[in-house]
């Protein structure tokens, strides 16, 4: 599993950037051709990764319910998102991993909910939730880097 965290950690520091290097308006600009921006793509990564391990798992999520609501897959942006929502965003980035590899190491990912996902993958336990949310996480980045020309 050290592997799946490093490229989980590996993604998030990219998204990071962005928020890093990116205005509050061009995070916020919806490009042409887009149902979403830049700074839902890097707040929908945290929500999934949070139903795919701990919803799935039947654990309590790391992040806020209401954060996971606003950025779950059928969601889009509703409202602006200001500066200090986005270094909150910015901040679990980073938390929500860490705090998966310390429960992680706890061994609290004990059972699971199969889940097929809209690709058809079927998700059977928390390592199978890892390996398709760095997938996920990849298209996201994807969607970023394509919309960071347009903004």
């Amino acid at each position: 599993m050290q592997w799946t965290f490093d490229i989980l950690e590996k993604n998030r520091k990219l998204m990071a950037s962005f928020l890093d290097n990116f205005s509050v308006a061009q995070l916020n600009r919806i490009p042409e051709g887009f149902n979403n921006n830049m700074i839902w793509n890097i707040a929908h990564v945290i929500a999934t990764q949070q139903l795919l391990t701990y919803k799935l798992s039947g654990i309590e999520m790391t992040v806020d319910s209401n954060f996971v609501k606003r950025y779950k897959k059928g969601t889009q942006p509703e409202n602006l998102v200001s500066v200090d929502a986005i270094a909150a965003i910015k901040s679990m980035l980073f938390s929500s991993v860490e705090q998966t590899k310390i429960d992680y190491a706890k061994d609290i990912f004990q059972t699971f909910e199969l889940y097929t996902t809209s690709t058809g993958s079927t998700l059977r336990s928390f390592e199978d939730a890892m390996a398709f949310n760095n997938f996920h996480e990849g298209i996201h980045l994807g969607y970023v880097l394509a919309m960071k020309k347009l903004v």
